[in-house]
Order: structure tokens, then sequence, then C-alpha cells
């Protein structure tokens, strides 16, 4: 397989070789069209000046005609009967038709170099035939003459020729040079990032690219940079995650084990039997809720398009949530106020329904006794909605709102393990607000409580 260097000096020549080819029947096409007649127009007027000097001058003619043609001119005089005069270089082909020397001698005047033929390319006018002239009249001594005449290209443009041909051999030369190299500045950082992908896929995130281009090829760098800083952040992520969940299970599995080999105990008090079957309850349904979480999170992350929508009423859906929660309120002495409007909306009712739930339970945890939660939504433009939830907590550091939404993070690692908490609760909050198309944030003020916005994009069932 041919590589990326080849393939673009390959198609950099052709578009050279192309552009060349064009350039010169475009060219040859401006020459047909407007600087063939040109040439042949004003030969023909310096020929009859020759022409009228001669008769004038009868005795200088033929020393005139010679000093024409040392001028870089060539010069062809004859009667028609076998006087025939040259003057300069000889012609390459005499072939000069019979009859335009007779129309010549008649009077008429030969434009041979506007007639030549027009299959003939620009180069047709260096072309040294006799036919390629122009031709008039002259008298001489009382007899006629047909006077025909032509540039000598190379007495007039011997050395420019060569030296024009230098320039284009050099210019070609050097274009192949700079194309070679520029070509392969071109490439070299596509090479480098080849390298670094496959750096990538064999598990390294450390690689260096030079991003300081300014141009395509340093965007793709930065992007390629980005994403291997990306990767490397959620391949820890996942080695983090593997270990907070083994955590997580070892955990409870650890007490129910041991407190389950102490029941065995047949000398234990039926109060203390009583306290470790409702450890392994509770641990058991740590388990349980786990596990719920890991295969809700397991089933957005594999199929993100996949909502049961409907049409639900948002007021009718936060009601039923309070009446589920009053208990909780009321164990730790906290307000709810609900401030949200008859208002419709589409989505997946159940799983925004674990959404809300997710952010009371954080609110009611980390909120203290007489403190208060509120609760507010609006419409938003396109038939979305916005949900404001508020509360007088205890808030949350500055440094740790960002990783509040990471898996298995606990801000507060004991209140959350004697809560029941796994830290996944806000990971499927954001999760199943982004399925939904929208966004949730946060902000909070430590000692002063935390309010969560979730935004819901309009849905058109």
């Amino acid at each position: 397989m041919k590589s990326l260097y080849v393939r673009m000096c390959a198609v950099f020549c052709s578009v050279v070789v192309a552009s060349s080819v064009l350039a010169f029947l475009m060219s040859n096409l401006y020459y047909q069209v407007n600087v063939k007649s040109r040439n042949d127009a004003k030969l023909t007027r310096m020929a009859l000046e020759v022409s009228r000097f001669g008769e004038s001058h009868a005795g200088e003619l033929d020393s005139y005609l010679r000093t024409t043609a040392a001028l870089g001119y060539k010069i062809y005089l004859t009667d028609g009967s076998g006087e025939n005069r040259f003057y300069g270089q000889p012609f390459r082909e005499n072939d000069l038709p019979e009859a335009e020397v007779d129309a010549v001698l008649a009077g008429g005047i030969y434009h041979g170099i506007a007639d030549f033929p027009r299959e003939a390319f620009v180069t047709g006018f260096f072309d040294n035939e006799l036919r390629n002239t122009v031709g008039v009249p002259l008298g001489y001594q009382g007899r006629s003459y047909a006077l025909f005449l032509r540039p000598d290209p190379v007495t007039q443009f011997g050395e420019l020729r060569g030296f024009f041909a230098m320039i284009i051999a050099l210019t070609l030369l050097l274009s192949l040079v700079f194309l070679l190299i520029t070509v392969l500045h071109v490439v070299r950082p596509i090479v480098r990032l080849t390298e670094a992908a496959r750096t990538i896929a064999r598990g390294r995130y450390d690689i260096r690219l030079n991003t300081r281009r300014r141009d395509e090829l340093g965007d793709l760098a930065r992007s390629f940079t980005a994403m291997s800083r990306e990767l490397e952040r959620t391949n820890r992520s996942r080695q983090e995650f593997v270990a907070n969940v083994s955590h997580e299970i070892e955990s409870p599995l650890t007490s129910i084990q041991g407190f389950a080999h102490t029941l065995r105990d047949d000398g234990l008090a039926p109060e203390k039997r009583r306290e470790y079957l409702a450890i392994i309850e509770e641990e058991s349904r740590r388990l349980s809720l786990l596990s719920k979480q890991l295969l809700t999170l397991s089933a957005l992350d594999d199929d993100p398009g996949r909502l049961e929508l409907s049409r639900f009423n948002l007021r009718d859906q936060f009601r039923q949530l309070a009446r589920m929660l009053e208990w909780r309120l009321s164990e730790r002495q906290l307000a709810l106020r609900l401030s949200v409007p008859d208002l419709d909306t589409d989505g997946d009712a159940n799983l925004l329904h674990q959404v809300w739930m997710n952010l009371l339970s954080n609110a009611i945890k980390h909120t203290p006794p007489g403190g208060e939660i509120t609760v507010s939504a609006a419409s938003a433009k396109g038939g979305g909605c916005t949900v404001e939830i508020r509360d007088t907590g205890e808030g949350i550091p500055a440094e740790r709102l960002p990783l509040i939404f990471d898996r298995f993070y606990k801000a507060d690692e004991a209140r959350t393990r004697e809560a029941g908490g796994s830290g996944l609760g806000l990971a499927i909050v954001r999760k199943i607000v982004e399925v939904h198309g929208g966004s949730v944030e946060v902000s909070s003020q430590p000692g002063q409580g935390t309010v969560f916005t979730v935004h819901l994009p309009g849905r058109h069932l």
C-alpha cells in the first residue's frame, strides 16, 4: 500500500503537470485568437515600409535589406522568373506556393503568419518556413518583385530563449524539491498522530504532540491530546469504579458473613440476636439498592435512547413524592414547600420520578432539623420545563462541587454510609437528565444550603 507521503507527492505532481498543460492550451488559444493576427498586421506594416523605402531608394535597396536582416529578420525577394534573393539566415523549408508569389507580384498582400494552420500551437510562431511570412509587392528598377519577411527568432530571442528555458527548468526542479519538503511537513504530524493512536491502543495515554500549530493539523493535535486525556480519565474512572463496586459489595457482605457466623452461637441473647438480624437485613437492603442502581446505570449506558415516553402532570408527581417522604420529613422535622404549577411535560415518568426522589432524599439527608426544602417549577420555551430543588442544609464546599456527580463519590463518607448511600444517586440523576436531552446544575454555599436546577427540553410525542 502506498504511503500518504507518496500519494500526496503524486497528487501534487499531477496537479502541477495538469496545470502546466492547461496553461499551455489556454495560452495557445489566446495566441491563436488575439496575438497571431496582431503579429501579422505589425509585420505587414513593416514590410510595406521596407517596400516603400526600396522603391524610393533603388540604389540602396540591397544594402538596406541586408541591414534589416542583420537586425533580426529573414527576407526573401523574388521576381517570379528565377531571380531570387535571400537575406539573413536561410529558411528551413522553401515551401511558398507559386500562386501566392504571383498574387503578390500582381499587387496583393500575403498574410502567411495569420493564415498559418490553426492546429499548430503557439510554437508555430517559431516555425522557420517560407510560407510562415508576410508578403508585399515591391517595384525595383522598373520591375515588379515580391518581398516576403518574417522575424528571425534565433537572432532576436536566441539568448532569451535559453534564459527562459533555464528559468522554466529551475522552476520545475525547485518546485519539486519544495513540494517534497512541504508534503513531508504536512505528513509528519499525521505520522505522529498515527504513532500516538498506536500508543493509546497499547494502553498508554502519556502522549506528547505539537499543539502550537495554528492550522487544521494543530486543531487535530489539540483534539487528539484532549481525547487522550479524557481516555486516561475514563480509564482511571473505570478502575476506580471497579474498586468502589468491590468495596461497596465487600463491606455489607463482610458484615453479613460476620453476623451470620455470630448468630450460630446458641447462647446469644435474644436482644443481640434481633440486633444482628436487623443489621443483616439492613446490609441486604443496601446490597439490593446497590444492584438496582448499577443495573439502572448499565441500562442507560448501553441504550440511552430506550425511554418510555409519555405525558404526565409534574405537580401530581411531586405531590406523590411528598406523600412518600412524609414520614422522613416528620422524623427530621423538615418543612417541604411545593411551588409547582399544573404543568404537563413529556418524558419517562418512572425515570424522572427517580431523579426527583434522589434529589429530595439528598436534601433530607443533609438538611438539619428545623430546616426547609423548597421545590419550584416553571415552563420553558419549546414545551420544556425547569425544576429547582432548594434546601437550607449544610451546603457543599466549592472544591467538591465538580465531583458530586461522579460515580461513588461521597462528599461525607461517614454520613453517607450511615444513611445507607452508595454514592450513585447523583450519577443516576445526571445520566437520566442527559438521556432526556436536558442538563442539571448545582450551586451551593457552605452553611446556607444547596440548589439543584434541572432543565428538561420539550419532547413531542
